[in-house]
């Protein structure tokens, strides 16, 4: 009932929101004297910070409708290629010339951990002058009617070698956060079957491969808690009247308590400051936080055996770096990769995946040859510096385009067949 008991709350305060909202327009009416004062100023900031610290936020855009490829500017289209209740494949279409010789495909696999693919933008933004891009837009779980079936880790792993399957051959995959262990699994069970569709390189970013490296207090939760208190305390059934009513899941808005409670002070200090750069009429440093908070502030459901699956695989268990995982009853041995270039980053102060757990992937694909392996540690970043912001694009972008490109099997050098060894576990 807690989860009704939220939207309830969030219901009764709907006339709250729309009589501040109607404050906040006429206080910052320019036809009117007193919004050019200090104190209709504050007025009007206190109404707009009661109304964004109470409202839904709800799914935003990409809103990438340009991009730049060899200087020139062209067009971009989002389009929807490939579609399951639980995830739809996007295609950012760039309207380059036709006969132009076409750039990698890349498969960014964006987290399934609270926030919508959006999260990110800057990402795809900053491979878009590079690439064929594709990301995966996971759908929030309470809009996902009942009789669409579960959806668990061993179906996300069944999405992304399906997906693999629709872009076709020489794709290059990225996994950034989350979605590191399914990939790494996923390219793992299609070398095993000897799959044509593999593909040509993987890219793990600020990934918790092994836990057990550097745990920060994500990890250590997990850990002490185990997965039973997580079971009888953060699932809930999806309230009437969403179209999931009645589904098992991990609420969004808990995980958003969750990481907003580690940095509480820094999102009130940013809160402060955003109410008196409003009443400086400080327009710019206020937009920045609409715009972050407008991102970070919309979150998703999680289905419920998804969520208790990875977090006792990946977190309590550490099946992947033990060789215990399994999908579907088969057991995954990253150990099989030998075709697959590996290109791991990590952040030097994430405090999400600490330094070392997606470096992990490194020593468990022990049959990539060396010269088809990098890693990078980028220094001065956390965990959203590693696939956002000025470092991402001045460091790390240029890192993954030369490794994609060098690893294409286009131009691929033959590797002289190796016997496969068993990783170390």
């Amino acid at each position: 009932m807690f989860y009704q008991l939220y939207e309830m709350n969030h219901a009764a305060l709907q006339p709250a929101r729309l009589y501040a909202d109607a404050v906040r327009l006429f206080y910052s009416n320019p036809l009117n004297p007193v919004s050019h004062t200090p104190w209709g100023r504050s007025i009007a900031a206190g109404a707009e910070l009661f109304e964004r610290t109470t409202r839904r936020y709800g799914k935003p855009q990409f809103g990438l409708a340009k991009t730049v490829v060899d200087w020139t500017s062209v067009a971009v289209t989002e389009k929807t290629v490939w579609s399951k209740p639980f995830c739809n494949l996007v295609r950012f279409e760039r309207a380059v010339p036709a006969g132009r010789k076409a750039d990698p495909k890349l498969l960014i696999v964006a987290p399934m951990s609270g926030h919508y693919a959006t999260l990110l933008r800057g990402t795809v933004e900053a491979m878009l002058p590079y690439a064929d891009v594709h990301i995966t837009d996971w759908v929030d779980a309470r809009m996902v009617p009942l009789a669409d079936g579960s959806f668990d880790l061993d179906d996300y792993i069944d999405y992304v070698i399906d997906m693999l399957h629709t872009l076709g051959p020489d794709t290059h995959v990225m996994a950034v956060c989350q979605p590191s262990v399914p990939v790494l699994a996923a390219v793992a069970l299609m070398e095993a079957k000897g799959d044509p569709f593999v593909p040509s390189t993987m890219t793990l970013m600020g990934g918790p491969i092994d836990t057990r490296r550097n745990p920060t207090a994500v990890n250590l939760l997990a850990k002490e808690k185990g997965i039973d208190w997580f079971r009888d305390n953060v699932v809930m059934r999806a309230p009437w009247p969403v179209p999931g009513f009645g589904r098992e899941v991990y609420p969004g808005f808990l995980q958003l308590s969750g990481f907003m409670s580690m940095n509480l002070d820094r999102h009130i200090i940013a809160h402060k400051e955003f109410f008196m750069n409003l009443v400086k009429h400080d327009g710019d440093n206020a937009e920045k936080h609409r715009d972050f908070y407008d991102e970070y502030l919309a979150v998703m459901d999680l289905t419920a055996e998804f969520y208790l699956q990875t977090v006792d695989t990946v977190f309590v268990r550490h099946a992947l770096p033990k060789g215990e995982m399994t999908h579907r009853g088969t057991r995954i041995d990253p150990s099989v990769i030998r075709n697959v270039a590996l290109f791991t980053v990590e952040g030097e102060n994430d405090d999400i995946s600490g330094l070392g757990q997606t470096k992990a992937a490194q020593d468990l694909c022990v049959n990539i040859p060396g010269d088809k392996k990098a890693h990078y540690m980028q220094p001065a970043v956390g965990h959203y510096g590693v696939f956002n912001g000025s470092r991402f694009r001045s460091e790390i972008v240029p890192r993954i385009v030369d490794f994609i490109t060098s690893y294409g099997r286009q131009n691929r050098v033959p590797v002289k067949p190796k016997l496969v060894r068993t990783a170390k576990r």
